[in-house]
């Protein structure tokens, strides 16, 4: 697979993501649900607690992506939704610190939202990979 990044302005680089990016002569894409900080019952965990939220989830979407026998840098684009984004902003070195070793800035947006499915959830990542 290869991955040609689009970027007209290199601004969204500061915050670790591409604006667009090509993707060739991949053979599988996976698309994810939503990822939650939730545990292998599908209890919420973390209440109140933005970062732990952010890490369990995406413990959880590592977990999803390694069922697919993929890993972070096979993500091509992802979806972020939250109830309160300036928590999120001042806990996103969380994504950082995951994705950047795989030297992945894939395609992302961020949005905030009234609530979540499960009442307590606070972030939500969904995402879609290929390789």
């Amino acid at each position: 697979m290869q991955r040609t990044p689009v970027n007209p302005w290199p601004w969204s680089l500061n915050f670790g993501y591409n604006q667009a990016e090509i993707i060739e002569g991949a053979s599988r894409q996976l698309v994810c649900a939503g990822q939650t900080s939730v545990d292998g019952e599908g209890n919420p965990q973390h209440a109140d607690d933005m970062r732990a939220q952010i890490a369990l989830a995406l413990d959880n979407l590592e977990a999803v992506l390694e069922g697919a026998g993929m890993t972070l840098a096979n993500i091509t684009r992802l979806g972020v939704y939250v109830t309160d984004v300036d928590a999120a902003m001042k806990n996103f070195d969380v994504l950082g610190m995951r994705f950047g070793p795989t030297g992945n800035t894939p395609p992302m947006t961020l949005l905030g939202v009234n609530q979540l499915a499960i009442p307590g959830l606070m972030f939500e990542i969904e995402a879609t990979a290929a390789d």
